[in-house]
């Protein structure tokens, strides 16, 4: 090796200009979702806010409805992050203590995203897909852990996808309503659906 001669130093690639505009968007959108509320909010709030022009959005984003959309896409994909490796765990009573944990993590940084998310879901076609498809996910993960618990397998009321099938979407509607109250009230009622999904599992005793 000569004196001149020096090793490639290893570092993270830098972040493209359009990675770092689009997540100026998603994060304005958010902040503008507190201050305003969606009906409220414009693609030229969001615009100015991201310090761009209303042109150079329209090149990202077709709407603000897109913006939007998106923004729940990032949300959900980290929520999912947080609570995959907890359902895939070997022992079932500490991966129900870690999603929950996980999840009310997420619903205190990005509650009301969460909140947007299922407000849309029933009249924006593409956020109503993407929560079904989040959801779909999560019972899969809840019907694993429910099985490795003792939880018979099947198609009947009794077995683990429906029992984890309601025990997803009474956990979406419960941190629905604690996360407009307050952190602690989300804590309150994450402590009672795990208590539940504990229950449900037969890992109470």
């Amino acid at each position: 090796m000569t004196p001149d001669h020096h090793p490639a130093k290893s570092r993270r690639p830098a972040e493209r200009k359009g990675d770092v505009r689009e997540r100026a968007i998603l994060d304005t959108c958010e902040t503008l979702l507190a201050r305003k509320g969606y009906e409220a909010m414009t693609v030229g709030d969001i615009a100015q806010g991201a310090g761009i022009t209303r042109g150079a959005l329209y090149f990202y984003f077709g709407s603000k409805q897109d913006v939007v959309t998106a923004l729940v896409a990032r949300t959900v994909e980290h929520l999912w992050e947080r609570s995959r490796a907890a359902a895939q765990a070997e022992e079932p009573r500490q991966a129900i203590a870690t999603a929950m944990k996980r999840t009310v993590e997420l619903w205190n940084e990005h509650g009301l995203v969460m909140r947007t998310a299922i407000d849309l879901s029933l009249t924006v076609p593409e956020i109503g897909e993407l929560w079904d498809r989040t959801a779909d996910l999560f019972i899969t993960a809840i019907t694993a852990v429910l099985e490795r618990s003792g939880v018979p397998a099947g198609t009947g009321p009794e077995h683990a996808a429906a029992m984890a099938r309601a025990l997803c979407w009474m956990i979406e509607r419960t941190f629905y309503h604690a996360s407009q109250e307050s952190r602690e009230a989300l804590r309150a009622a994450s402590a009672t659906c795990e208590h539940i999904w504990l229950t449900t599992a037969g890992l109470t005793a």
